[in-house]
């Protein structure tokens, strides 16, 4: 068992209220209201982008080569996420001038900010962890939702969204982050500090599943 997903067997309420949320459900079935949609790729965007400095951070805080290019990777794969957002976003008629001007909802600060913080207080493995949910769990949804594949999707609705993070690209980008964990536990964590860090992803799973509460409330 790596230490990812160790970290879900300590945690395993709040994972499930965000991998099993009932948007991600509606989602994968095709039935999630346009808006609620609508108003989560306005906030991911606004997201990706606290994120991306998230990914710089670890750049800072590491002290290998190989972690900084392991952040590097990171940073790039969020920053080409951002992308998929302004297309996606396009195609519902919302600009990128519209998203760049769009407020920060709640949800969106409280987690981008503790994962902020997490990396400001502690250090590259914290950081690390706090990201984990976000960027390995998304890769669990895709796969979740595509189970026979991308071409099964055919022509649903939010097939683009699937494809993205159960394709390979995006596979591979969180198969690289769960490594890197795996590394950075070799190096520093203990069975006491462990509980720690299974606070951290207990909360940052919480905080996942508080922000599609949030685009789902915004289709009333």
């Amino acid at each position: 068992m790596d230490v990812f997903d160790r970290l879900k067997q300590a945690a395993v309420p709040e994972w499930q209220s965000y991998v099993d949320h009932a948007f991600v459900r509606q989602l994968g079935q095709g039935t999630l209201p346009e808006a609620a949609f609508r108003t989560y790729l306005v906030q991911d965007y606004l997201f990706l982008i606290q994120f991306a400095r998230a990914w710089a951070l670890a750049a800072y805080k590491s002290r290998t080569i190989a972690d900084i290019r392991a952040a590097q990777m990171g940073l790039a794969a969020i920053l080409d996420e951002t992308e998929l957002h302004v297309r996606l976003c396009a195609r519902r008629g919302i600009s990128r001038a519209e998203l760049d001007a769009a407020p920060e909802h709640p949800a969106t600060v409280a987690y981008t900010r503790f994962v902020l913080d997490c990396g400001a207080a502690g250090d590259l493995l914290d950081l690390q962890v706090a990201l984990a949910p976000c960027v390995i769990g998304y890769a669990e949804i895709g796969n979740a939702l595509a189970p026979d594949g991308v071409a099964a999707l055919a022509e649903h609705p939010y097939r683009d969204w699937i494809a993205e993070y159960a394709g390979e690209a995006y596979q591979d980008v969180a198969a690289a982050a769960r490594k890197q964990l795996d590394r950075l536990a070799a190096r520093s964590m203990t069975e006491h500090r462990f509980g720690e860090l299974a606070a951290l992803f207990s909360k940052a799973s919480q905080l996942e599943a508080d922000f599609w509460q949030m685009g789902l409330e915004a289709a009333g």
